[in-house]
């Protein structure tokens, strides 16, 4: 089975910036998720296989998501980050057909992905 493996985590301080990694990227439809302890996941950016992204309003304007090919790689590039970010972040994937053809954060469920990378603390303080 494909893993999705994830880097880039760490501790910022607000204010700061920070860039997530995913790979493999060759999915239909890629999401970056948070957790924050205690609550639900939410899903914060999600990212078509022709390179149509959606936000959250949580995350509109200070962060990017986004592929690139040639390194196989799904980023996260973190700007102007809050206290209220941190939370443990987690790249999925699917691929066509799996749980429907919707690829964006309107209404997303972590149900609706079927790969899961293993997750990364971002701190920030």
């Amino acid at each position: 089975e494909v893993q999705l493996v994830e880097s880039g985590g760490g501790s910022v301080q607000a204010g700061g910036s920070l860039r997530l990694s995913c790979a493999p990227s060759g999915w239909y439809c890629m999401a970056w998720f948070r957790q924050i302890s205690g609550q639900a996941r939410e899903g914060i950016a999600v990212i078509g296989a022709g390179g149509s992204a959606s936000y959250a309003d949580s995350v509109k304007g200070r962060f990017t998501i986004s592929k690139d090919g040639a390194e196989n790689t799904l980023y996260l590039q973190m700007s102007s980050l809050k206290p209220d970010d941190t939370a443990i972040y987690f790249c999925a994937a699917k691929h066509r057909g799996y749980s429907g053809s919707r690829c964006t954060t309107v209404g997303v469920s972590s149900a609706e992905f079927s790969h899961w990378g293993q997750g990364t603390q971002v701190t920030v303080s």
